[in-house]
């Protein structure tokens, strides 16, 4: 980890899609949150300047808009991967949440967290 990284994170983003493997999982459209959390490092010559807030949003958001989602694994990288793309972000965490899950008694939510660096850091 560099000592001259700046931590952005963007908390609770919500989306309403299909997503799951169940069939009224792939009929039905429900609630997902995603956290980001990416790892800025300092502009090298000719990198952009700040990372916008809106372009990590529109990462985020930018996971469903293939339609139905199979799992939440897939969104968590899908949103990794993306992140990785921008030019100063050397890491990144991605969590995210599904309050609906069916299973045999009470839950909060099912979440997923990845944990990704550059290879090129």
């Amino acid at each position: 980890m560099s000592t001259h990284e700046t931590e952005i994170t963007l908390s609770a983003m919500r989306f309403h899609t299909r997503i799951g493997v169940l069939p009224h999982e792939r009929e039905i459209a429900q609630p997902v949150e995603v956290d980001l959390t990416v790892w800025v490092g300092p502009a090298a010559s000719g990198a952009g300047g700040i990372v916008d807030y809106r372009g990590l949003y529109g990462i985020a958001a930018a996971a469903f808009e293939g339609g139905h989602v199979g799992y939440l694994e897939d969104v968590a990288e899908e949103v990794a991967r993306r992140a990785l793309a921008q030019p100063r972000v050397a890491r990144a965490r991605v969590a995210v949440r599904k309050p609906h899950v069916a299973l045999a008694g009470p839950l909060a939510y099912a979440q997923v967290m990845v944990h990704r660096e550059r290879e090129d850091v």
